[in-house]
């Protein structure tokens, strides 16, 4: 049996407990990152920096997603060589100097370095969270697994626009939010460096059980494979691609469509929680309804539910709507998320399964600088409803190409009665 650290190595939810539930903390720490300036940036970017066009508003998403994307794909092949917890650890220590640069930005430059390093330190931490859970459930229980630490991660992005939006309006959209940032980042800091363990073990033991060829991908091979070669984890990909682009929008135009309708910044926060804190709780749900009923309809289901939900808060004239559009949007959202992640972990063998889940976080979290881009020339253009109705258009699309390409995942690499997988390979193994 292997050993990890002088313990018998095991997979599975149960066996895994504590370490499982220390990286759920640990992830929630990185959404509230994340969430801590969802609520009041682009307030602050109209308020203090008198940005006027929405594309330059939106220009930190951009940055955010264009660093956060680059660093997923890079934190797989990281993981693959080095191990999950020292990426881990590196990106907390990214992460240090953002809630710092927030406050005292003398410009708005300085806000895209905060938003670089915020995207850096996310890559680094929640794509090695994500693998490090997939390492210890094994192949069983992976939508639960994802579920949970989704769950973690946007309730807490969820908690961290709430309360950055209530101590703003209170006390000013500087410094004092942001303060939370820093306990934030001290204490993941310290839990990853301190007390999180090491699952590369996991990996090897999970290997080592399962009854088929070793097939060796090249970082080329699971690229493109993931990329576009396989139709089930390039239609993974470019559904969280899409995802992500209309969470770009929510977070970038929501704040400001709801203020173009009157609401305060207290209001604007509390709208603006909804949507994440509905998704994440909603993951709990249906990550592990993933694991019974399948994933390729409830992606696909998902992302109209979204469109449905976006075309709600552009419909909507007051709080009701809006809180309405925004239950859906997140529904829809916590539909795909973890069954997105889930669906990869069935199709990827352990060994490049790690650089399959970069390359799908990489294509996904490039969505937030396209939605960025997209929402704010488009705003710029057309009005903050064009925009939003553009998107809705796109998600829906989106949705359409998963039904049309996607084969169902769930149990794709369960074993026949002569002990090979079922998954056909497009290469050769060795």
């Amino acid at each position: 049996m292997t050993r990890s650290e002088g313990r018998p190595v095991r997979l599975g939810l149960r066996a895994n407990a504590a370490q499982f539930a220390l990286l759920v903390v640990v992830n929630a720490f990185v959404g509230a990152m994340v969430g801590m300036e969802r609520s009041i940036l682009p307030a602050i970017a109209e308020g203090e920096f008198q940005l006027a066009a929405r594309s330059a508003v939106l220009s930190f998403i951009v940055v955010f997603g264009i660093s956060k994307a680059a660093t997923n794909y890079l934190a797989g092949r990281l993981s693959d060589r080095f191990g999950r917890k020292q990426v881990l650890v590196g990106g907390w220590l990214a992460g240090l100097p953002v809630p710092f640069l927030l406050m005292w930005a003398p410009s708005w430059t300085w806000i895209l370095v905060a938003n670089a390093l915020l995207g850096l330190s996310q890559g680094l931490c929640w794509s090695t969270t994500v693998i490090m859970k997939i390492d210890l459930v094994g192949s069983e229980r992976r939508g639960l697994a994802m579920g949970l630490n989704e769950f973690a991660g946007y309730v807490a992005v969820a908690g961290a626009a709430l309360g950055t939006g209530w101590i703003a309006a209170r006390y000013g959209l500087r410094p004092q939010p942001f303060y939370l940032g820093v306990a934030f980042a001290t204490f993941g800091l310290a839990l990853s460096a301190l007390v999180v363990r090491e699952t590369t073990q996991h990996v090897a033991h999970e290997s080592a059980l399962r009854n088929e060829p070793r097939a060796n991908r090249t970082p080329g091979q699971v690229f493109w494979d993931t990329t576009l070669r396989d139709p089930n984890l390039s239609s993974v990909s470019q559904a969280g691609l899409v995802n992500n682009l209309n969470d770009g929008m929510a977070w970038g135009l929501f704040p400001l469509f709801f203020a173009a309708a009157n609401m305060n910044i207290d209001r604007i926060g509390l709208l603006a929680a909804i949507y994440p804190a509905t998704w994440g709780v909603a993951q709990l749900g249906t990550g592990a309804l993933s694991d019974k009923v399948g994933r390729k309809w409830l992606i696909v289901s998902g992302m109209w539910v979204q469109a449905i939900g976006i075309a709600a808060v552009v419909l909507a004239s007051g709080v009701a709507g809006f809180v309405c559009g925004s239950l859906l949007l997140g529904i829809g959202t916590a539909m795909v998320y973890p069954t997105l992640l889930a669906a990869i972990g069935d199709v990827a063998h352990p060994t490049w399964r790690a650089s399959s889940v970069g390359v799908y976080r990489l294509w996904r979290d490039l969505g937030y600088a396209v939605g960025a881009l997209v929402a704010g020339l488009t705003a710029d253009a057309l009005g903050l409803k064009g925009a939003m109705w553009l998107v809705a258009v796109l998600t829906f699309t989106s949705g359409l190409v998963a039904a049309l390409r996607m084969t169902e995942t769930l149990g794709a690499r369960r074993q026949s009665k002569g002990g090979r997988s079922e998954l056909p390979s497009p290469y050769p193994v060795r």
